[in-house]
């Protein structure tokens, strides 16, 4: 009875000192922080009663955040991604994977039980020195039906601390998830928007060509009637096979980025076909930036980032723990006969328990090493943090600063279009006039082609910058999302 209630205190104590925890508390580092964004919103941001940073209830960025730009075609691609990339398979693996060692490190706060049955028969040698003959031609028999109890008592948090470690370094993992799913959407989009602003340079240059097939047969026409030379015809004709050459070569970058495509929703190239469509208009969606502040709990990376700082906070304590000494509670109990007959019987019972201590007297260094590896590391994650916070503040300022100036440089690009078909005209019915040779004709085709595909790509670009600033801000994600595990 002295016993087992030795037993008992010794488990009491042991519980008891569970609540110790060694170690530096983790406090969530400060980052660089502005109280607003420098770059203000374009104009086509704005309301009427001007712009207003997005509040927490703006339900404009939530999930499927491409929906914004209203292409159907965008949102099949995208659901598709979702389902079949294996890029975001390998990161769901990984997640489903450190999810697995939080319950790996969590069964070291049970105690471990476990249990080796034997049989053991055995015949001693009677030439065997200092052999008692009278035993001689006997065997011995060891029937055993052990079970043995070991439990490490936390006395200063180590087995806490590291449960606690690999529950953070989930949630990183949870959160790096939703930064490749973030990554992989935005790169799809943008893909597809260059797909379609190669549909639009594939249209422009198909009229073009047709233009320029017009202009040729004038000037032949001009030649056979005697009132053009035979220069104008050559140079009509070079024009033409140039802009031939640009329609063709068009085609490339198209299937380029079909190919792309294809292989993000998980597909041989060969398996996805998708439509020729010219000039299908692209919707520029109000995008809700918010404010610095509120960039730190809707970033993926950032959250990903500052739960990598708490687990590096934890070795620390993990590291520190080593300087103390450690409890360990055996027990063992079972059944030992030397027949099968007795084994079950209740005289054949055996337990033994009893508490073991251990402690590092000397180790040359090796502990303070740890935690000056393990302090390092934090220090480390803790600049990394910081970065990807400055990087996450400037990229959400390049693309404000890209869609308020493309916005005013598309205004700017269409003034020069007009002025360049309005010019291309006059140099035309000069030259039927016979006022202009051909050659200022072929500069007003050649300078309002420009004109017109650069259209074309400011609007690819305000696409672009568009997802960008999606991505950038988040993509409607936050830390609320991070799971409770």
């Amino acid at each position: 009875m002295k016993q087992s209630l030795a037993f008992a205190a010794v488990c009491a104590i042991g519980l008891f000192a569970n609540g110790c925890m060694v170690g530096p508390k983790y406090s969530k580092p400060t980052t660089p922080m502005a109280p607003a964004f420098k770059e203000q919103p374009p104009e086509s941001f704005k309301e009427v009663d001007g712009w207003k940073p997005a509040q927490p209830g703006d339900q404009t960025l939530r999930g499927k955040w491409w929906e914004i730009f209203d292409d159907p075609q965008l949102n099949t691609l995208e659901e598709e991604l979702t389902v079949s990339n294996q890029n975001l398979k390998v990161s769901e693996a990984r997640f489903r994977q450190a999810r697995a060692m939080i319950r790996f490190n969590r069964s070291q706060e049970f105690p471990t039980i476990s249990t080796s049955p034997s049989i053991f028969n055995e015949r001693l040698s009677p030439n065997q020195p200092y052999f008692n003959r009278a035993y001689a031609n006997n065997s011995t028999g060891d029937f055993t039906l052990p079970f043995d109890l070991s439990y490490e008592v936390d006395l200063w948090g180590k087995i806490r601390r590291t449960v606690n470690a690999s529950r953070e370094e989930a949630q990183a993992s949870a959160a790096d998830v939703q930064t490749a799913s973030l990554s992989l959407h935005a790169e799809l989009a943008l893909d597809y928007f260059e797909l379609r602003s190669a549909d639009a340079q594939k249209q422009l240059l198909d009229d073009t060509v047709k233009a320029y097939t017009d202009a040729l047969q004038l000037t032949q026409n001009l030649f056979v009637g005697g009132a053009a030379p035979k220069s104008d015809v050559a140079q009509a004709k070079t024009q033409l096979d140039g802009a031939r050459v640009e329609d063709t070569d068009v085609t490339v970058m198209r299937a380029d980025y079909e190919h792309a495509i294809a292989t993000l929703i998980g597909k041989p190239p060969a398996q996805l076909s998708i439509s020729f469509a010219p000039r299908t208009p692209l919707r520029l969606p109000v995008i809700p930036v918010g404010l610095p502040t509120a960039l730190l709990e809707r970033r993926p990376d950032i959250a990903a980032g500052e739960r990598r700082m708490a687990e590096a906070n934890e070795q620390i304590g993990i590291a520190t723990a080593a300087y103390y000494p450690s409890l360990t509670l055996d027990a063992a109990a079972g059944l030992q006969g030397n027949t099968i007959t007795n084994l079950f019987s209740w005289a054949s019972r055996i337990w033994a328990v009893g508490p073991q201590m251990s402690e590092t007297i000397y180790d040359a260094g090796r502990r303070r090493s740890v935690v000056v590896s393990a302090t390092a590391n934090y220090d480390g994650t803790v600049a990394s943090y910081r970065q990807t916070t400055l990087t996450a503040f400037q990229q959400v300022e390049d693309n404000l600063s890209a869609l308020r100036i493309l916005e005013h440089e598309a205004q700017q690009q269409h003034e020069a279009t007009a002025s360049a078909s309005e010019a291309l005209q006059l140099f035309t019915n000069r030259y039927k006039g016979g006022v202009d040779n051909y050659l200022q004709v072929i500069i007003g085709q050649t300078v309002l082609l420009a004109n017109e595909r650069n259209d074309i790509d400011i609007q690819r670009r305000r696409m672009d910058a568009s997802v960008l600033l999606v991505k950038a801000v988040g993509g409607g994600w936050d830390t609320k999302q991070l799971p409770k595990l």
